[in-house]
């Protein structure tokens, strides 16, 4: 791998540590203060909800300027949205704020593998940035449940500054004060992020519109390019798996969290280890599949959905932490095993059809468009009184049955589209430019 991949992977770890311990802080300073439980479900589809509502925009400004700058801007956008949280703001409000630092993120983060690397190596390229996206998760999940414990946050809690009333006085806030600092740290990587060489694509202006205007120009663009990937007929079938996988796995984090306190009775620092332990199998479910799949064979891991939505159902009966690890880290495997390859060869016709950052914008969009209806959903079956296991069930059903389909889908372009899919899977065995 070329040396820039090394420092966007150190950029993106750092980001991604600070967003999870960033979640499980959010969760605690909602506890704490006393919100309903619905509150902290909808965690999760207010950090989706800008990346639904900016995807036609945040793609083309990622293509318009070096996407370590797009980076910067968006950790930064990220610091914005925890002083939101520490002076008063909503939490539900200031997490929207860093969950649009993330859409913007996204992009770049993304579409910067394909302008510095080869298709040929995309899916290795994934295989490393996902492995590390989870190990992040795990850590981060981890660091987070730590800093809202007892021994840490009494020790940053007793960290004075002379003279300044910081307004930080629980261990939530304590925790969202100490992950600034990793954000910042994430925001100085992206300062050393190379350019690529690959030409910019400016934004649409028109003087005689104006800024609004020429904005919402990118509307169409948009559309069309969302079109475009729902249309090509391996892109439909890669992006349908990724919105399905991400929109049950965007919840999932929650899920386990609450699962883990009615089944288990854990509190909120020992349920963040067992998200990290479903990061774990997937971290070796991602690399193992970059270690073992090819782009042109990443439509052969689609019977891997089915079997884990069929999974979660079995989570109901667990009641025995030495039983839900070993369950997790076999969730997590196939998770990570089945969204490598998939993510991968989306990537690739995006940056064909497209280019890099709309793609990614696209994928975001669907993608994150899941996690909000399903979060919502699943934030308001808890306020009419859905218990958590009838939650999990009805996800486990959604997943194996969404899978089923995409399925049956991809075997229906198999026998009526075969030379158009052959040409297809041609191009991803031979493709090396960038």
């Amino acid at each position: 791998m070329k040396r820039g991949f090394y420092t966007i992977m150190s950029a993106q770890f750092f980001s991604s540590l600070a967003d999870n311990a960033l979640f499980v802080a959010a969760v605690e300073l909602l506890r704490t203060g006393g919100a309903p439980e619905w509150q902290r479900a909808a965690l999760v589809p207010m950090f989706a909800l800008f990346y639904v509502v900016l995807a036609p925009f945040v793609g083309a400004f990622a293509d318009a300027l070096p996407k370590g700058k797009v980076m910067f801007v968006s950790n930064a956008i990220k610091i914005a949205g925890c002083l939101m949280m520490l002076f008063g703001s909503h939490p539900l409000i200031a997490y929207a704020v860093v969950g649009l630092g993330a859409a913007a993120y996204s992009p770049a983060k993304y579409g910067i593998l394909t302008e510095l690397l080869p298709a040929s190596q995309l899916v290795k390229a994934n295989g490393w940035i996902e492995g590390l996206t989870i190990a992040s998760i795990i850590l981060g999940v981890l660091l987070g449940g730590q800093l809202v414990g007892p021994q840490l946050s009494a020790a940053l809690l007793s960290i004075d500054v002379p003279k300044i009333d910081t307004g930080v006085d629980t261990a939530a806030e304590a925790a969202i004060a100490a992950l600034i600092v990793v954000y910042a740290l994430a925001a100085w990587f992206n300062t050393r992020i190379p350019h690529t060489g690959v030409e910019m694509r400016p934004l649409r202006q028109d003087p005689q519109r104006g800024l609004v205007s020429s904005t919402l120009a990118l509307l169409p663009d948009f559309w069309s390019c969302n079109g475009r990937l729902w249309r090509d007929k391996l892109g439909q079938i890669s992006l349908s798996t990724t919105t399905l996988f991400w929109g049950a796995g965007g919840n999932l984090k929650f899920i386990v969290l609450a699962w883990a306190g009615v089944a288990l009775g854990y509190n909120t620092t020992q349920a963040s280890a067992l998200t990290g332990v479903v990061a774990i199998g997937t971290a070796v479910g991602a690399v193992a599949a970059s270690m073992r799949m090819r782009l042109d064979m990443a439509t052969r891991v689609i019977p891997l959905g089915i079997t884990m939505g069929l999974l979660l159902i079995l989570m109901v009966f667990i009641r025995n932490i030495w039983v839900a690890i070993p369950f997790l880290i076999l969730l997590g495997g196939l998770g990570g095993f089945l969204v490598v390859p998939m993510n991968a060869l989306l990537q690739h016709r995006g940056h064909n059809l497209m280019g890099a950052g709309r793609s990614i914008a696209v994928q975001n969009f669907n993608e994150q468009a899941c996690i909000l209806g399903l979060g919502a959903v699943y934030s308001l079956s808890l306020k009419l009184g859905l218990s958590v296991f009838g939650a999990i069930i009805v996800f486990g059903v959604v997943v194996a049955g969404t899978m089923w389909i995409i399925q049956r889908w991809h075997a229906r372009n198999c026998r009526h589209h075969g030379e158009e899919l052959n040409h297809l899977l041609h191009i991803a065995r031979q493709d090396t430019h960038h």
